[in-house]
């Protein structure tokens, strides 16, 4: 889930940036230091958007740099057990989809793809169901539920574990199917008659 959030933090402006306005010095190098990373409090940092209240400047002697206490705004994406996403399928494998949500990548077993059995395919790349005929290939767009995640420094280490099994996950297209499907049967199953009790 993606948060807006605020952090005070101290900001080290060294000499070369200390003669243009003290707002877009602090705001690039946030930007440089902080995009990418992954704080465990706030998930991965996504993008510096804005730098608030700048406090007192301070100078340490033997360093040339100037430290200002500053507010940070930033955009921040922390996934959660259970949050269903939206993804796309950055890559095919035996075993496995990777998936590209947001500024993360996460893995779909091949167990997990589908409720069906599947065969990869090399040329597709992607997976296809052998009843019911369902594909997935690279670019597809489709939902997904984390089941385990694995957050290390930044997201280049850091993976998400997703399956695709549960009903109106995956394609777009397979819910719209399966909600097709569930109210033909709904309208062919015979209507119950209610026993009289004496």
């Amino acid at each position: 889930m993606y948060y807006k959030t605020k952090i005070v933090d101290k900001v080290r402006v060294p000499p070369k940036k200390l003669g243009a306005k003290l707002k877009d010095s602090l705001l690039e190098i946030c930007q440089e230091d902080y995009e990418g990373r992954i704080k465990e409090a706030y998930g991965v940092i996504v993008a510096i958007t804005g730098i608030g209240n700048i406090g007192e400047g301070h100078v340490i002697p033997g360093d040339g740099a100037a430290y200002y206490e500053a507010e940070l705004e930033m955009l921040t994406y922390k996934p959660h057990i259970h949050e269903v996403v939206r993804g796309t399928v950055t890559e095919a494998t035996e075993f496995g989809a990777f998936l590209r949500i947001g500024p993360i990548e996460g893995l779909v077993h091949v167990s997990q793809i589908m409720d069906d059995y599947i065969n990869y395919d090399a040329k597709l790349p992607g997976f296809i169901g052998k009843k019911t005929e369902r594909k997935i290939t690279t670019e597809d767009n489709v939902l997904a539920k984390v089941v385990t995640i694995s957050m290390k420094g930044d997201t280049s280490n850091s993976k998400l574990g997703l399956t695709m099994r549960q009903p109106f996950l995956g394609k777009p297209d397979w819910a719209k199917a399966e909600d097709k499907k569930a109210k033909a049967d709904a309208k062919k199953a015979p209507a119950k008659k209610e026993e009289k009790k004496e």
